[in-house]
């Protein structure tokens, strides 16, 4: 099964903060929308997402008519919509106007769940990078959503 997904800044800058962010080639196509790699760019490129990793694409983010997010969240929205692929993003804004146009969402908990899940990394590992999300980034995330992360790689 070929795994594409289209990412918003949030899960590339919370993954490059705890060096993981080579649990992107999970996918087998990644997309990063130009709005995204410029609000990235701003706060500096990890040398990891420097690499070609991913597939650099125009979005029109004006087809997402949601004001709450930002450009970004929108043009990863349209790139996912079009595209029918999964869409990364940690903000609970995004992910609800994704979820209302039918498309999956993960987060960066989700993409270190998927990274155990082909093999890149064991389960204690796994665990560990999900809990040094909560500790180590800017990401805010409740001790709720980390144990269920970490019940998810039980399930796999």
């Amino acid at each position: 099964m070929t795994l594409a997904a289209v990412s918003d800044a949030g899960p590339l800058i919370h993954l490059a903060e705890i060096d993981s962010l080579e649990l992107l080639s999970a996918f087998d196509t990644l997309v990063v929308p130009e709005t995204v790699y410029e609000e990235v760019e701003a706060g500096g490129v990890p040398d990891e997402l420097a690499a070609p990793l991913y597939e650099l694409v125009d979005a029109d983010e004006s087809q997402v008519g949601a004001e709450e997010l930002d450009a970004g969240e929108r043009a990863a929205i349209a790139v996912a919509k079009e595209r029918g692929v999964v869409l990364l993003t940690d903000d609970l804004a995004a992910r609800e106007a994704a979820s209302n146009a039918d498309i999956e969402v993960r987060g960066a908990i989700g993409v270190i769940a998927l990274g155990y899940g082909r093999g890149l990394l064991d389960r204690d590992e796994a665990a560990s990078r999900m809990r040094a999300l909560q500790r180590e980034t800017s990401l805010f995330v409740t001790d709720a959503v980390v144990e269920r992360g970490i019940q998810m790689l039980d399930e796999q």
